[in-house]
C-alpha cells in the first residue's frame, strides 16, 4: 500500500511515516516545514519505500501528481497550536481550509481513500462529562479568535462527508484528542511539552487561567494505533472517530504530575488567560473522549498510561538538550 501524508515531517505525521514503513508500506511525505522540521524524518530518508517533497499541500498541480500515486492520502497538514491559532487566525482558516478543499478534490477525482484529522477543539464549549462522535458542537463568538481553528476544522468535516455523500469517495474523519509524545515541541503552546521543559530546566511552570480545565492525553503511538486501524477499515469509510486516551487530569494536576515523574524543583504559577494568549479568550473546561465507537469497531484502547507519556516526552527532551549542546560545543571550537 502506498501512503501520502500531507503534513508528514510533523509530529504526529513523522511517528505515522515511521510506523507504516515499518509494516511494509511505501510512504511519501509532502511538507512546507512551516510547523513540521526535517529532523522529524532524516532518520527514514534512507529507506527505499520512503520519498519526501518539500512543498505546501496548496500546490495544485504538484498534489495532484502525488495524489495520483498514492493508494490513500493521510490528510494532516494544517495550523497547530492555541498560540498560533489566536495570532494566525487567516492563516489558520486558509491552510486548514483551502488544503483539506485541494485534497478531497483531487482524491475524488481518482477515487482514492482519504483519511481527514480533525481535532477535539471541535466540541468547543460543550459541558458533556465525555464527548462522543454525535454530540451537538458548540462554539464562541466568531469575534473571538479562539474559535477560529475549531470553525475551520468542522468547515474540513462537513466538506469530506459532502464528498462522500455527494461523490462517494472513500473517506474517514479522525478527531484527535491531545496527542503528545516524543517529538512535539511546546513552540506552538503544546502543554505537556512546554511542561516538561520547564521543569526539566528548573524554571517556573505557567499554568494558564486557574488549572480546573479537564484534559485527556494520548501517547502518539497510541493515536498511530488507532489510526492505521481505521485505515486499514472498510467500516470506518463515512464515519467520524474520537482517538485519544483514557487518563484524565486538570491542567494544575498536570503541572504537578509532571514536577513529581521527573523530579523537578520547578515552581507552579498562574497567569491569565489575557496575558497568555488575549483579551477576552475562552479556553475549554473539559475535553475527555467518549472511545465507544472506536473500540467496538477495532477493538482499540488506549494502552500507554500518562506517567509513561511525561517519562517519554522527557527522555526526547533530555536527548535534544544534549545534541544541541554538543551542537554548540562543535560551532565553538570550529571558531577558536
Amino acid at each position: 500500500m502506498k501512503y501520502l501524508l500531507t503534513g508528514g515531517a510533523g509530529f504526529i505525521g513523522s511517528h505515522l511515516a515511521e510506523e507504516l514503513l515499518r509494516r511494509g508500506n511505501d510512504v511519501c511525505v509532502i511538507d512546507d516545514l512551516s510547523t513540521g522540521q526535517i529532523k522529524n524524518i532524516q532518520h527514514l530518508k534512507g529507506l527505499a519505500s520512503f520519498t519526501y517533497v518539500i512543498d505546501s499541500v496548496l500546490n495544485r498541480r504538484l498534489m495532484a501528481e502525488l495524489v495520483d500515486d498514492a493508494d490513500i492520502v493521510l490528510h494532516l497538514a494544517a495550523a497547530v497550536g492555541v498560540k498560533f491559532v489566536v495570532e494566525s487566525p487567516v492563516r489558520t482558516i486558509e491552510t486548514n481550509v483551502k488544503g483539506t478543499e485541494i485534497v478531497l478534490e483531487l482524491a475524488a477525482m481518482k477515487g482514492k481513500r482519504v483519511m481527514i484529522f480533525s481535532t477535539s477543539e471541535v466540541y468547543g464549549k460543550s459541558t458533556q462529562a465525555s464527548f462522543s462522535e454525535t454530540d451537538d458542537l458548540v462554539l464562541g463568538p466568531t469575534f473571538r479568535g479562539r474559535w477560529s481553528y475549531a470553525a475551520s476544522k468542522i468547515v474540513d468535516e462537513c466538506l469530506a462527508l459532502a464528498y462522500y455523500k455527494e461523490k462517494k469517495l472513500p473517506v474517514t474523519v479522525v478527531r484527535l484528542f491531545n496527542t503528545v509524545g516524543p517529538r512535539q515541541t511546546g513552540q506552538y503552546g503544546m502543554v505537556l511539552p512546554r511542561f516538561v521543559d520547564c521543569a526539566l530546566s528548573g524554571r517556573t511552570i505557567t499554568v494558564y487561567g486557574d488549572g480546573t480545565q479537564i484534559r485527556t492525553f494520548t501517547h502518539v503511538e497510541d493515536a498511530i494505533r488507532a489510526i492505521i486501524g481505521l485505515a486499514e477499515c472498510i467500516g470506518a469509510i463515512g464515519e467520524v472517530f474520537n482517538v485519544g486516551g483514557k487518563e484524565s487530569i486538570s491542567i494544575r494536576g498536570l503541572a504537578e504530575l509532571v514536577k513529581d515523574v521527573v523530579q523537578s524543583s520547578s515552581s507552579i504559577e498562574h497567569i491569565p488567560y489575557e496575558e497568555a494568549y488575549e483579551h477576552g479568550f475562552e479556553d475549554i473546561e473539559r475535553r475527555v473522549p467518549n472511545l465507544s465507537k472506536i473500540h467496538q469497531l477495532i477493538g482499540f484502547e488506549a494502552e500507554l498510561t500518562l506517567q509513561q507519556i511525561i517519562l517519554d516526552v522527557a527522555s526526547y527532551h533530555r536527548k535534544f538538550a544534549v545534541a544541541a549542546a554538543a551542537a554548540r560545543t562543535v560551532v565553538r571550537s570550529s571558531r577558536e
